[in-house]
């Protein structure tokens, strides 16, 4: 079955067509007018961006959405889970005091801000799927309560899963902190003979599993927790997976797990991805490098899928920013994210997602 997918540009010549009221076009073009009842919990689901990044959305867009769902008759309110990793959001008090230096106040979106799977991750609810590689996935209990939600993503690369949009932001950004875990469960490797011993893999792995010794890091696998910020940081790629044997179960298990995360919202969940500031790195940095192809536009569906694959194709479509992060794989229909990382299979999230019935890849770009 193919699926519509809206699409909005960013230019503008007029106030009529803002960003703000393209926006709200295509919130309702998309059908998201429709599930949103009067009395509705609306959970609003976003990336609030680590401290000191700032590719992530834009604070007055998730507000205009917010009035949009009050116009409606909902209670929209902003939500994320804490994070798995040290950081700025690895709890409810540093979360929530990131999410106001980033912009993300109540007095800018018009709603509350509420950390979804409570003060230290343990607001939880297990939701029984039986599939490939999780049985039972753990989302967070303000999320799984919520009567419906509009995911809201900023479309960007990942070190990983190859991309992150809607299916990523759903499956990581609902899960528990043990969610997450269930999803990161590869344990990566030291190449001794590229480390350096620089210690900075050391500072960032939240559960110490890591410890230069003769001056080389080594992890203790049987501590690692998998969530991977030490190759994040690792600035001589001397940290890796086994690219072969690991990414795709790690696909996997995110959309396994995005599937749990709406499972029982059938019909009351919408989506929409920015492709603006497009970088070549997950927002749970905290920094921001300049984006590998142009700002793209807007787009709203409510298939995951169809959404995700269509901001794949328009992202591939673009010529590469010279002078980026991006040095492979510049001319226009080459594949920007193997470009930045040749063992990553960002495409298999589309097909495994497809496969297990969470929305369909065959999509019909319909612009504004």
């Amino acid at each position: 079955m193919t699926s519509k997918v809206f699409f909005a540009d960013l230019k503008s010549r007029s106030e009529e067509g803002n960003t703000q009221n393209k926006l709200v076009r295509l919130f309702d073009m998309a059908g998201m007018d429709g599930i949103i009842e009067k009395g509705d919990l609306v959970a609003l689901k976003l990336h609030f961006g680590e401290s000191g990044c700032d590719a992530h959305i834009r604070p007055s867009h998730v507000g205009r959405i917010a009035r949009r769902v009050k116009e409606l008759g909902g209670s929209p309110f902003a939500t994320d889970t804490n994070t798995l990793y040290k950081g700025s959001r690895h709890n409810s008090v540093d979360h929530l005091r990131t999410a106001v230096e980033n912009g993300f106040d109540a007095a800018v979106l018009g709603c509350p801000v509420i950390i979804a799977d409570g003060l230290t991750g343990k607001n939880a609810v297990s939701v029984k799927v039986d599939l490939k590689r999780i049985k039972s996935a753990r989302i967070a209990g303000d999320i799984f309560h919520a009567d419906s939600m509009i995911v809201m993503t900023h479309f960007k690369a990942h070190m990983v899963a190859g991309f992150g949009g809607a299916i990523k932001n759903v499956a990581m950004g609902c899960a528990t902190a043990y969610g997450k875990m269930d999803q990161h469960f590869a344990r990566p490797n030291v190449d001794p003979d590229v480390c350096i011993g620089c210690g900075l893999c050391t500072e960032v792995c939240p559960v110490s599993a890591l410890k230069v010794i003769q001056g080389k890091a080594r992890i203790d696998k049987a501590t690692c927790i998998g969530c991977g910020e030490c190759m994040t940081v690792c600035e001589n790629d001397a940290i890796g997976l086994d690219w072969g044997s690991e990414i795709p179960p790690f696909n996997e298990r995110m959309v396994e797990y995005a599937f749990a995360a709406v499972k029982d919202k059938k019909g009351k969940v919408g989506y929409i991805n920015f492709l603006m500031q497009i970088s070549p790195d997950c927002d749970c940095v905290p920094w921001s490098d300049s984006p590998i192809v142009p700002d793209i536009g807007i787009l709203a569906s409510m298939d995951p899928v169809a959404l995700d694959r269509a901001c794949f194709d328009l992202v591939n479509a673009q010529e590469g920013i010279k002078g980026s992060h991006l040095k492979r794989n510049l001319a226009r229909g080459e594949d920007k994210f193997k470009g930045l990382r040749p063992n990553t299979d960002g495409y298999h999230q589309i097909r495994y997602a497809a496969g297990i019935g969470l929305g369909s890849e065959d999509y019909e770009l319909v612009p504004l």
